[in-house]
């Protein structure tokens, strides 16, 4: 079913916040907007199965596939301690590189009660509607007391180890800093959960949270993905109000949250004297006002050539997708794409045929697809 069709010429970048950059122009290819799937419940990730089929995720704890426009019945076999509330609930799903050969399939999810939850990382067999040999990887250390600010996102890097974002659970963003803590971090572990020998903080005490650290210094880090032409990874984060970030993650570096933030906090006051420290490293960009990124993709694929290697990131305060222009690791540009959808953006993935896929944020929410008009 086609949602709507629109014809875009040129678009105004956006002028952005960082390095200056002046507000210039964009040749965007015309294209029309697809409905895949709708009556979703706050759905928040999906992955592109080899059939062709989605695998989607609703927050509310719903794993389901759809196919040709058909929303399957719920898959069974998730885990039955998903804690819903908050920012809490089901959360990320990624393919294992190797799943048309081993069937496993990587899910994030918050667990627990208001008194003690934390992220945790399920992998499982996918068997026709069921997942099977279901195992728990990880588990975020301590424990804490708030349904916020869990993370979640997850990527496979080359080597087939995970990584995955870890939030600073709000009330503890203190943890951001400390090592033998796994809050504000990005977690690295084998594919089945085992440390990495060569992770950047282990020690020969088998048991210490450290050994799982790959960077830190995070606040809430909503996307995660390993760019294959650049070989980085790029993360985007909530800051407070103001100091969100794009940020190309490194092994060992401390990113700098809390002490380091263009943010301030909620009620006004300065959470840091500081934008800069010795040996914290700065975003590659800053977003300040906020504009609260969600997910991020980087372009590949026939379909809408101009916007190869650039980065796209979906954003729920304004309602958008920004296209990042890149030349090299650094942003030159922003475009605001797809606002006559007047709906926040979870979340967005590039087909590899180069077709745009989205997820719109509420208790309806839509699984959208953009191609170009032609098509």
């Amino acid at each position: 079913m086609q949602y709507r069709g629109f014809i875009f010429g040129l678009i105004i970048l956006l002028s952005s916040n960082f390095y200056g950059l002046a507000a210039q122009q964009a040749t965007f290819h015309s294209y029309k907007i697809q409905e895949v799937a709708s009556g979703l419940h706050f759905p928040w990730s999906l992955a592109f199965l080899p059939d062709g089929s989605l695998l989607v995720t609703e927050r509310t704890g719903k794993l389901t596939r759809v196919s040709n426009g058909e929303v399957s019945a719920p898959i069974t076999g998730l885990p039955t301690d998903i804690y819903v509330k908050g920012q809490g609930g089901l959360l990320e799903v990624v393919l294992h590189p190797n799943f048309a050969s081993n069937q496993w399939v990587y899910i994030s999810y918050a667990m627990g009660n208001d008194d003690k939850n934390a992220l945790q990382v399920m992998r499982a067999k996918l068997i026709g509607n069921e997942l099977v040999e279901q195992q728990v990887v990880f588990t975020v250390t301590p424990f804490k007391s708030t349904p916020v600010h869990f993370a979640g996102r997850m990527a496979f890097l080359p080597d087939n180890t995970l990584l995955i974002t870890s939030g600073d659970g709000f009330d503890y963003r203190e943890d951001a800093q400390r090592l033998n803590s796994l809050l504000g971090k990005i977690i690295r572990i084998n594919d089945d959960g085992s440390v990495p020998t060569n992770n950047p903080f282990v020690t020969e005490n088998p048991d210490s949270p450290s050994n799982y650290v790959f960077s830190y210094g995070h606040r809430n880090h909503q996307s995660l993905l390993f760019d294959s032409k650049r070989n980085v990874i790029f993360s985007n984060e909530h800051g407070p109000d103001g100091g969100d970030e794009l940020n190309i993650i490194q092994a060992g570096v401390n990113y700098g949250w809390p002490v380091i933030t263009q943010g301030l906090d909620y009620i006004g006051s300065r959470i840091s004297p500081f934008t800069e420290y010795p040996n914290m490293q700065q975003p590659r960009l800053d977003w300040t006002p906020s504009i609260a990124p969600s997910g991020m993709a980087v372009h590949q694929g026939n379909l809408f050539s101009e916007l190869n290697g650039d980065l796209l990131v979906s954003v729920l305060k304004f309602k958008e997708v920004r296209w990042l222009h890149m030349d090299g690791l650094n942003v030159v540009g922003q475009t605001s794409l797809f606002k006559e959808l007047e709906q926040r953006i979870r979340d967005v993935r590039v087909h590899p045929d180069g077709s745009i896929y989205i997820l719109t944020d509420s208790d309806q929410g839509k699984i959208l697809r953009i191609i170009p008009s032609e098509n």
